[in-house]
Formats: structure tokens, sequence, C-alpha cells
């Protein structure tokens, strides 16, 4: 056996954890909310079935609730009744239920708690056969040694919680269920007084001051003052606010507070984000990353993706409150500072609050559960099942991802329940019950802009395990963001140089391929590229004549249950699958590729190039930038100033590379113009040594070039 020790950074962030897990925070409606909005913004079959479904999701949501609270504001009630108290012996599903079970039985006992000890086993599959829960003031601190190079050191030595309270839980894994194989019900310190009260250590939260804070019913609100208010961060907060609405008029924030003026959510989205909305808010993700990792900063952020398959912000919150209320508050912020303009699919974790939220402020959105999300979940609760056979993990995964029809998935489905006696296994059961609302085969007829079934947005749990840690302030963080934010700004605008200047490889002479190649960027054209190469292997058969014809495309004619019937109209050329693949995906199945290469494979019709996969899906925004704001660009921001200067460098571009010649004409013209600008910047008041270049007008070219080598954009002065 081996042991899994903690640092000391782990357990402060652990306390802290624990801690903010013991509070009620649901427990009180926000009242008298008072909003600060500042920036214009932007212009199954039978009742039985439903029903049976419906109470599904009410189990599967109570198991993703937090342990403190489930989000309907039901803790008032659930206060009449206490928890169990541990005893020896007690059993569990999985070691996720015994440390729910702990943290319920410290939360109404008054104490706080942190994973002390877990181990494992040895061999190749390592899984955890041990945890222990132990109160958050058990152990003794450790103090550093001093240092042996005699220096004087500034740092002062941190409090710490540590008080040698031996109060503790463990359990063990046998079989199928965990077992309290341990326990200490006894502290050695006071308790906090009331089914309300916890500890919370104040280290691992950004500046907030170094001490031990005994909270009482109205916690949650003394978290936000020391995370916002006057002993924490929020002036800095507020600072960078403004900042940013300087340097961006367009940029729109909003600050939610409680009746007492404590600042409780905030929110804010730049220009950039609006922009990116404008053209990518179709298909959104709501990511709340931050309450699965150890880091807890209440970071949250509306994504999307866009025409190089890159994640894009659409904005950003703190929110520091998971209640319905706080939900309704930042959707219907976000949106209007988006315009008004609903997002047609919406991506987001399993809460019930923030389910009952979306329900409210998007009544038309259609609502998906990550797939991500509830694979990793299973991942937990089926830990000695996945570590006893090391293949269900991927078949399950499979079934959900790779499955192309919901009746190969419901068959595959009962298949591995059936070979791996998993029939009666709750979870299992739970979430198939539900299976309409994660599971993508069940939603086809969304755009939810997947075009690959293994394709995931990246999520701010990537971004806090690269640059955040204890010792991260929250200006550290704004700044790193930020920065983050700016290199995925300059990948995008690489990505549309690399699209502009490299054709993309095709692999066949299909006139509908080199189509796609010059229409799509790369990325999509890639994703495109594969659906074309697979129509090349699947049987088509014409089943009816006429006007509108009907196909059968099956892969193999020995296994009918993966077939697909394809409609196709002669006379608006336009086709229909039975997968609906178009419509969640916004490129072509393999079905209807295979059907076009058939009745008409020169070219397929513009309407199934949408605007948003394509190379000029941003093309119309930097029009509109280059003709309203050049006269007036000295006036505005930075961030608006160089949009217009890209604006103008992608116009000379655009024409540019039309040919050699006008290459060579074009990058000797913009060589002397960055000389100029140099020249400029060294001494502004010398003026320009020559006529002032306007890079909007057309560039002369020299009469002995042959005007037929220009294509037609180039005498109508601009690509469209």
């Amino acid at each position: 056996m081996e042991d899994d020790e903690r640092g000391d950074g782990d357990e402060l962030i652990a306390d802290y954890v624990d801690c903010l897990m013991s509070l009620d925070t649901n427990s009180r409606s926000c009242q008298n909310d008072a909003l600060i909005l500042e920036g214009a913004p932007d212009d199954v079959d039978d009742d039985a079935a439903a029903a049976a479904a419906a109470a599904a999701e009410q189990d599967v949501m109570r198991d993703f609730a937090p342990a403190d609270g489930d989000g309907d504001g039901d803790a008032d009630a659930d206060a009449e009744n206490d928890p169990k108290e541990p005893v020896l012996g007690m059993t569990f599903e999985s070691e996720e239920t015994a440390k729910m079970f702990y943290n319920e039985y410290a939360r109404w006992l008054g104490f706080p708690f942190r994973v002390g000890r877990s181990r494992r086993s040895k061999g190749m599959e390592e899984v955890v056969i041990m945890k222990r829960f132990v109160c958050s003031r058990e152990g003794a601190h450790k103090k550093k040694q001093p240092s042996t190079s005699g220096e004087a050191t500034s740092k002062r030595e941190r409090a710490s919680m540590r008080e040698g309270c031996n109060a503790m839980m463990e359990v063990v894994r046998d079989k199928d269920h965990w077992v309290v194989s341990k326990l200490e019900k006894a502290h050695n310190h006071s308790l906090g007084i009331g089914t309300r009260y916890g500890y919370l250590r104040a280290r691992g939260l950004p500046d907030v001051s170094n001490k031990i804070a005994a909270m009482g019913s109205d916690g949650t609100a003394s978290l936000r003052q020391n995370f916002l208010g006057e002993t924490g961060d929020g002036q800095g907060l507020l600072d960078y606010l403004k900042k940013k609405q300087a340097n961006d008029p367009r940029c729109s924030h909003a600050i939610q507070v409680d009746k007492n003026g404590c600042l409780m959510n905030v929110f804010w989205a730049d220009s950039r984000a609006k922009e990116a909305y404008r053209h990518f808010g179709d298909a959104v993700t709501f990511d709340t990353s931050y309450k699965k990792t150890k880091y807890m900063m209440p970071f949250v952020t509306f994504s999307g993706v866009n025409h190089h398959l890159q994640t894009v912000i659409f904005g950003c919150a703190f929110l520091m409150e998971e209640t319905e209320s706080s939900f309704s508050w930042l959707f219907e912020t976000w949106l209007a500072a988006m315009g008004g303009k609903a997002p047609g699919s919406l991506v987001t974790d399993q809460n019930r609050a923030m389910k009952a939220a979306i329900g409210k402020v998007f009544p038309d959105t259609c609502h998906r559960f990550c797939k991500w999300y509830i694979l990793s979940r299973t991942k937990q609760k089926l830990c000695h099942a996945y570590s006893e056979h090391p293949d269900l993990r991927d078949e399950i995964e499979s079934c959900v991802i790779e499955s192309e029809t919901i009746s190969t998935f419901e068959t595959s489905w009962m298949s591995i329940l059936e070979k791996y006696d998993l029939r009666k296994h709750a979870w299992l059961q739970a979430i198939y019950n539900i299976r309409q609302k994660w599971v993508p085969l069940y939603m086809m007829g969304t755009f939810f802009a997947e075009i690959s079934p293994t394709q995931k947005l990246e999520t701010m749990n990537d971004f806090y395990k690269k640059y955040f840690n204890t010792k991260t302030t929250l200006e550290v963080f704004l700044n790193q963001f930020d920065s983050t934010m700016t290199s995925r700004y300059e990948n995008e605008a690489q990505a549309d140089i690399d699209t502009r200047l490299n054709e993309a490889t095709t692999i066949t002479a299909s006139p509908i391929e080199k189509q796609a190649a010059s229409t799509y960027t790369k990325a999509v054209f890639s994703r495109f590229q594969e659906e074309f190469t697979e129509s090349l292997g699947y049987i088509i058969q014409k089943t009816e004549e006429g006007r509108v014809s009907k196909f059968s495309i099956t892969k193999d004619e020995d296994d009918p249950s993966d077939t697909f019937c394809v409609t196709y109209n002669a006379s608006s050329k336009m086709a229909k699958c039975s997968c609906k693949y178009f419509k969640f995906s916004g490129i072509l199945c393999r079905h209807i590729l295979g059907v076009f290469i058939i009745v008409d494979p020169r070219t397929l019709p513009p309407d199934y190039f949408l605007k948003r996969w394509t190379r000029n899906a941003r093309h119309d925004e930097l029009l509109e930038d280059n003709s309203n704001n050049h006269k007036d660009a000295t006036c505005q921001s930075i961030t608006s100033r160089y949009n217009v200067l890209c604006a103008d460098a992608i116009r000379c571009a655009d024409k540019g590379s039309a040919s050699k010649a006008v290459y060579k004409a074009a990058k000797d013209i913009l060589q002397k113009a960055y000389e100029e600008i140099i020249a400029y910047e060294r001494n502004p008041g010398r003026g320009l040594q020559r006529d002032a270049i306007n890079i909007n007008e057309d560039i002369t070219i020299d009469d002995t070039m042959n005007d037929q080598s220009l294509p037609d954009f180039w005498t109508k002065g601009m690509l469209i």
C-alpha cells in the first residue's frame, strides 16, 4: 500500500473548499437586489414515460447538486431533520457518497473537514481503496526550517488551524461498496453554535485577511465582503472594470448588490466578446467548472467556438452564489449585454437552480447537459467496475460518442449492462432515463456547433491549473486572464492569415471538395473532408423516383441497423437526411454527400455553407469597423484602432495575394508604409517624407501587366 500525502498548499485550499461547502448558500434568496449596468448593449411519447424521466432527472440532479444545498431553497425545511450520525460498519455506494454524508454531518455539527489521507492499491491498475475524512484542526502545523544561509526573511509565520483534533471517519472499499472502518467523533475544540455555523479559513482566497472567521447564518455575505469588499480586493476589481470601460467604450459590466449594499455577483463583457457573440453566439456553453476544482475561484464564462474551431469568450462573471436568483440575474444581464438575442442552444453542467433560471430567461433555447461532465461522473460512480473491467470505460464512451442512430445507442447500452452485470446499477439507470437531456443523438435537430463527436471546448479548469494557485491575487488573476485572451485573439488572427495564404489540400479531383476547400476555413474543411471521403464507402440505393427522390444509405448490407434515408428535391437541389447531422453541426453528412456525388457531382448549393464556418465569417465586421470607425479612430481606444488597422491590412492581403506580380507590388508598398510609420513614430513633428499612403485605394499596377491575370474582385475594389 502507499499513501497519497497532501502538501501544505493543498491543505490550505482544502480547508477553504471544505469550509465553503459547509455553508448553506441557498438558505436565503437575494432580496432587494440592485443592478448597476454600464456600457451600451449591442445590437418519450406517453405521460408515464415523461413522468419517469422527470423523476430520474431529479435523482440525477440531486446527485450533481453541491453538498451545501440542492439549489431549491429547501435548506430551512431540511434544517428540521438532523442527519444520521456515522457509525462503524455503515456502508456507502461510493467514496463520493461517503464524503457527501460526512460533509452534511460536519455542517450540521459545526466544524470544517477535509480529506486527510487516501490509500491506493499496488499494481498496474491503481485504485483508491481507503479515504479518511478528518476535522480541519487535525494534526499539528509544520513550521518551516530557518534559512541555512543566515539571511533574514520578511515572511511572517502563517496562522494555522491545526490543534491536534482526532475527529475523523475512515472508509475502505469492500467489493462494490464502501464501509466505515474507523471512527472518532470527539473534538478537542469548541464547535459552531447552531446548524448554520462553520469556519472559513481565509487563506486560499485572494487578498483576504489572514485569520479564521467564524461565520453564522450570513456566512455567504461575509465571504462576499472578504472577496469583494473593503477588506478584500473589491476596489481592485472595480478599478479593473473602470479601466476596461475607459479603453473600450462598448464594454458592459454589471454589479449585483444585496439590500445591505454588499457586492454579490459581478459580470462583464468587452467589445470583442460582443462581436464574437454576434458571429458565433448561435451555440453557447456556460462553464462553471470552477466548482469542480480544488481552486474554487468563483469565475464563470459564456463561451462558444469560432470558424477555426477555437474557443471564444462571450462574457465573464464572478458568481458568489449558486442560487436561482443569482443565475437569473447573471443570465438576464448577459442577455441584455448581447443585445437581447438569446442563443439557439446552451450546454451546461447539471444544477437545479441553474436549470430553473435557464427555463425562465431562455424559454426558447434548447438546453442540454454536458456529456463530458456526465461521463466523468460515471467514472467515479463505476470506479470499482472500471478497475475490474479495463474496457468498460471505453465501451461506454464509444456507445455515447460513436453510435450513429438512437436504436444503435440503446441496443449498445443495454448490451453493456448485460455484459458487465450492471442492469441494477442506480446511477447508470438514472442517466439512461434522462438520455434525452445529454446524449447528442436525441437533439440532432438543434444546432450545437459540434462538427466532431469528440469535440471539447476548453474549460476554465485548464486555465486554473495553469495559472492559479493559493498565492494568486485577484489582480494577477484578471491580468493573466486578459493576457490569455489576447493570446487567443492572436491565434485566431494567425489562423485567418494561414487560411487566406495557404490553400487546403484536396485528396480527390471532385469539384465539390475543391468548392469546400475554397470556402471553409482549414480547420472546418478538414472535418468536411472526413465526411466527404467517408461518403465514398457507403452503399447508396434509390428507393423512390420522382421530383423528390429517396435514397437508402448503408455501410454494410448485412447490418441494416444503421441505415439512413436521404430525400432529394431536384427542383431546389436540396437534400435532407434522417441523421439530421447538418442541423446539429452545420456541415453536410456523409450520407447527403454520397447522394450529391450521384445526382449533381459539380457543386453544392450555397445554403449548405454556413457563414459561421467559412473564411469570411467575420467579413462584415471588418467592413463595418473600417467604414464607421476609420475617420475618428484616433479618438477611440487602442483596441478599436487596432481593429481598424487590421481591417485595412486584410484588405491589402486580399488584393495582394491575387497573383505573384500583385503580391510583389503590395509587398513593396507595405514595406515602405511600415518604414514611414516607424520614422513618424520616432519624429512625429517632421511629418511624413512623402504623401500619405491610403491603403484603402487600389494599388497601382504597371500597365504592362496582363489585366486578365487579375480576379474580378480587383476591379470591384473588395472581396465580398
